[in-house]
């Protein structure tokens, strides 16, 4: 069972450049825990530490525990900046989580029977995935680590939208809420048309 508990310090060293001695000097990484009730609080984290965590996709739709300097703090991920060329997170956003509030979260979409479904298997469809991951609003405890999409009866031609989705009880999909009913997934024809190849192979004789 994977633990969603972090070691974090308070840091008082702001700015860019305190940023940049932390990573390069501490292997620390710079964040900031914002929302509540409470004021902005600047942190520091070890890297191996948050590496370690997001190899875990759940770490992304989970409520995390930041330990900070022996206050626990209930937070999500809300955003993270990564080096470009190395992918190393160089800076995190947390949002506080509080309990019996409603919370807005990203949640992935895990696709299942695609390989049986019957638009690929008996019509020879390929499946196109528009979307893989949904925005959700619920009470923490209600937060899904993912949303299962279920392929098995879809056919060609056939568009599965977000109203098509079996949501866990408690959880709301906020494009929904919005009047937004996206596409999540169809499938269609293969791209390339049998019946174009003779007439190609002929007009190159």
């Amino acid at each position: 069972m994977t633990d969603f508990t972090l070691n974090a310090q308070v840091r008082s060293d702001l700015g860019k450049g305190a940023s940049r001695r932390l990573r390069r000097n501490a292997n620390l990484v710079p964040a900031v825990i914002y929302g509540g009730d409470k004021a902005p609080q600047s942190i520091s984290l070890l890297l191996k530490d948050v590496t370690k965590l997001l190899e875990t996709e759940a770490s992304f739709s989970h409520v995390l525990t930041l330990n900070v300097d022996g206050q626990n703090e209930s937070v999500l991920i809300k955003a993270l900046q990564r080096h470009p060329a190395k992918g190393f997170v160089l800076h995190a956003d947390f949002v506080r989580v509080v309990e019996g509030h409603k919370l807005t979260a990203t949640v992935p979409l895990h696709f299942l029977n695609q390989e049986t479904s019957v638009g690929v298997k008996q019509q020879g469809g390929e499946i196109l995935h528009n979307i893989n991951e949904v925005e959700v609003s619920c009470l923490p405890q209600d937060l899904p680590e993912f949303i299962e999409v279920d392929m098995a009866n879809v056919e060609v031609g056939q568009v599965l939208h977000m109203t098509d989705l079996k949501l866990p009880k408690g959880v709301e999909l906020v494009a929904l809420a919005h009047g937004s009913d996206l596409p999540v997934a169809n499938v269609h024809a293969p791209r390339v048309n049998k019946e174009d190849t003779p007439k190609e192979e002929g007009a190159a004789e």
